[in-house]
C-alpha cells in the first residue's frame, strides 16, 4: 500500500513538474516577445529623438534665416531708400552741371559771336590787301599786326602820313565799340639801337613807337582809357633774326582790340571752380 502511495506521490510530482516547465517555457517565450517589443520600441524611441533634435535644429535654423531674412529686408529697405536717395542728388547735380555747362557754352558762343563781328567789322574797314597788314584772331584775341615800314622811318618813332590813314580806319572801329579796349605793341628786330640821347635801346623804341600811335588814335577820337602803349623790343620775334626780311617781317606794331567781356570771363572762371569743386 505504500509503495502505492509513493507512486502516486512521484506521478503526481512529475505532473507537476512538467506543468511547471511548460509555464516556464511560455513565460521565458513571453519575456522574449516582451523583450523584443521593448528593444523595437527602444529603436523607435532614440530614432523619434534623433529626429526631434533634427528638427529641433531645422527650426532653430529656419528661426534665425527668416530673422535673418528679416533683418535683410530692413536692410535691403533701408539701402533701397539711401540708394534712391543717393540716385536723386546724382540726378540733382547732373542737372546743375547742365545748366553750369550750358552756361559756359552760351558765355564761350557769345565771346566767339563777338570775335566774329570784330574780325569782320575790322577786316571792311581796315582792308587786307594790303600784305602788310594783317588781321587775325590769335588765342581768342582778335588783333591788327602793321608793318614797320608803313609806319616808321628806319629807327624813327615818328608816325607817316601813309599810316595815319590805316588808324583812321582802325579808330573809326574802335570808336563804334566804346565797350573795347586796344592794346598797342611795339616790336623791333635784334639790331641795337644807337642811342640818340633820348632813346637808350630796342626797348626805349618799342615803347616810344607804341606810345606814338596811341597819341595819334586819340587824336582821331578815340578814348584815353581805352588805350594801352606796350613795347615788347626784340623779344616777341616771329621769326628768326638772321636775314633782312626775317628783320623787317619782326619789325611790327601790333594793335590787339580786347573787348571787354571780363563778365563772361569771370562767369566761366567761376564755373570752372564750382565744376573742379563738385
Amino acid at each position: 500500500m505504500k509503495k502505492f502511495i509513493l507512486a502516486l506521490s512521484a506521478v503526481a510530482m512529475l505532473s507537476a513538474s512538467c506543468g511547471t516547465k511548460k509555464k516556464l517555457a511560455e513565460c521565458e517565450s513571453k519575456n522574449k516577445e516582451i523583450q523584443d517589443l521593448l528593444n523595437s520600441a527602444t529603436v523607435k524611441l532614440n530614432s523619434c529623438l534623433s529626429d526631434k533634435e533634427t528638427l529641433a535644429a531645422q527650426i532653430e535654423y529656419l528661426k534665425k534665416n527668416n530673422s535673418d531674412l528679416i533683418n535683410n529686408m530692413g536692410n535691403m529697405t533701408t539701402l533701397s531708400t539711401k540708394g534712391a536717395q543717393n540716385i536723386e542728388k546724382a540726378l540733382e547735380s547732373m542737372k546743375e552741371k547742365d545748366v553750369k555747362i550750358n552756361r559756359l557754352q552760351d558765355a564761350l558762343t557769345k565771346k566767339d559771336s563777338v570775335t566774329f563781328a570784330l574780325v569782320s567789322s575790322l577786316k571792311k574797314e581796315v582792308g587786307i590787301t594790303d600784305p602788310d597788314i594783317q588781321v587775325n584772331v590769335e588765342k581768342g584775341v582778335v588783333f591788327i599786326s602793321i608793318a614797320d615800314k608803313l609806319l616808321f622811318k628806319s629807327g624813327s618813332y615818328v608816325v607817316s602820313d601813309r599810316a595815319k590813314e590805316v588808324l583812321a580806319k582802325v579808330a573809326k572801329v574802335v570808336n563804334s565799340k566804346p565797350d573795347f579796349e586796344c592794346m598797342v605793341e611795339g616790336h623791333t628786330d635784334n639790331v641795337p639801337y644807337k642811342s640818340n640821347g633820348v632813346l637808350l635801346d630796342n626797348w626805349d623804341l618799342s615803347v616810344k613807337r607804341s606810345t606814338s600811335i596811341v597819341r595819334v588814335l586819340t587824336e582821331l577820337g578815340v578814348q584815353p582809357k581805352q588805350l594801352i602803349a606796350a613795347g615788347r623790343s626784340e623779344y616777341v620775334p616771329l621769326v628768326d633774326n638772321n636775314t633782312s626780311e626775317n628783320r623787317a617781317i619782326n619789325r611790327r606794331t601790333r594793335i590787339v582790340v580786347l573787348p571787354k567781356i571780363d563778365q563772361f570771363y569771370d562767369m566761366i572762371e567761376k564755373e570752372m571752380k564750382n565744376l573742379s569743386a563738385k
